[in-house]
């Protein structure tokens, strides 16, 4: 087998513990949320809706189910709650 060095051992480290990468895992988060409001923002705009711009997106706890998702999408211009199931159109109500 092969023998780790301490020198590499310690340059992989200075990599992984750096400040610039727990940023990027900070950021993760932050773009992860702002892809589901896109896509859900897609989602009710296929159905018929406007969503300007996405404002925030949550998922409905006491709605969803392990194969049914329940979201709340704030919109600049509107509120929707958007039920998706795989393979199916989204289901949207308008909220105000």
């Amino acid at each position: 087998m092969y023998k780790l060095h301490a020198s590499t051992f310690l340059a992989v480290a200075a990599v992984a513990f750096s400040p610039a990468a727990r940023a990027q895992q900070a950021t993760g988060t932050a773009v992860a949320a702002e892809t589901l409001q896109s896509l859900l923002a897609v989602a009710i705009r296929a159905e018929g809706f406007t969503c300007d711009k996405p404002l925030g997106a949550a998922r409905y706890a006491k709605r969803s189910k392990p194969d049914r998702g329940v979201w709340v999408l704030k919109c600049s211009n509107a509120v929707y709650r958007i039920a998706r199931s795989p393979d199916l159109p989204a289901k949207v109500e308008p909220l105000q």
